[in-house]
């Protein structure tokens, strides 16, 4: 219920009924950029004042191979199950879809566990960017394993994915906050924390409207496809767990690596996918990830992963 009456999910919620009813409401693309910019920059900072504190461990170091390691595994079983349901080449660009992660359902459970008190690595925003860029490998191996002709460069794909500008800032926000430590986070204190909540809260305004206008792509997609829309990412958090409670992870390091291993990607890998496997249907990844899975993680499967955290790794 506490997700459901914070201000920035309702505002999503209403963005989401704004587009259904087919309001003139809008953001413009500029002003979404800006906070997408800043929720990164912000994101970075936190995560490397946390890290100036905690420091680089062994378990810091395990935790990040579990996150590559559900970042190989997601896609490959993603593949193995739908291609007997789609075209090969679809199933490949699902699968890198759900392989990849959502860097808006991973802020959004930064704001719940922040609220709800409990604590986290400050590694884990390193977990989301070394996530981002395996299964956009696996699709286009799997893609020019189908192809007999023009394959497409697997170091070309990978290097656009880790120089994208998003990681790119959210990497130089952690590289900041870590150099300047204690002294650096008293200074960005008013913009990384106090205006954090009101600038995620617009921006899943804009998030809502987004999902509404493409909802009916999502309604198209066969039976099999929704399923696995919504069924997926319950497996594959379930999967994480197992992984968290195999390390000995804390709670809010593994609903963490739950929600990165449930989220879907619309923005970075779509964007790749459109050039490395051009006989996929976009409206099927984007759709699906977009519409189906990004609203159910932020309603439903943000709080459900964190009881399932609390219920396994609280003695």
């Amino acid at each position: 219920m506490q997700n459901f009456i914070d201000p920035a999910i309702l505002f999503f919620v209403y963005g989401v009924f704004a587009g259904a009813v087919r309001s003139d409401l809008e953001i413009p693309p500029a002003v979404a950029k800006f906070l997408s910019l800043y929720l990164l920059m912000a994101l970075g900072l936190k995560g490397g004042f946390a890290l100036a504190k905690s420091g680089l461990t062994v378990d810091v170091g395990l935790t990040l191979l579990a996150a590559v390691a559900m970042a190989f595994l997601v896609p490959l079983l993603g593949y193995a199950v739908l291609k007997r349901f789609v075209a090969k080449f679809d199933a490949a660009a699902v699968a890198a879809a759900y392989g990849s992660v959502s860097a808006v359902t991973f802020v959004t459970t930064i704001q719940y566990l922040d609220t709800a008190g409990i604590a986290f690595g400050g590694h884990m925003p390193v977990a989301m960017v070394l996530m981002e860029s395996p299964a956009i490998i696996v699709a286009v191996v799997l893609a020019n394993s189908m192809r007999k002709t023009q394959h497409t460069a697997v170091g070309h794909i990978l290097h656009e994915s880790l120089t994208n500008g998003a990681h790119m800032l959210l990497i130089g926000g952690m590289i900041v906050g870590l150099v300047s430590g204690d002294a650096g986070q008293a200074v960005m204190q008013p913009f990384s924390v106090d205006l954090f909540k009101g600038m995620l809260a617009f921006f899943l305004l804009d998030m809502g409207l987004m999902v509404a206008r493409n909802f009916s792509d999502a309604r198209k997609a066969s039976p099999a496809l929704l399923a696995y829309a919504l069924l997926a990412p319950l497996v594959h958090a379930t999967i994480a767990l197992g992984f968290a409670r195999l390390l000995g992870l804390p709670v809010g390091d593994a609903v963490l690596l739950m929600v990165l291993s449930a989220s879907a990607s619309y923005i970075v890998v779509p964007a790749v996918l459109r050039d490395a496997i051009p006989e996929a249907n976009p409206a099927i990844y984007f759709g699906l990830s977009l519409g189906i899975t990004f609203p159910f993680n932020l309603l439903v499967g943000i709080p459900l992963y964190a009881r399932m955290a609390q219920a396994v790794l609280v003695p």
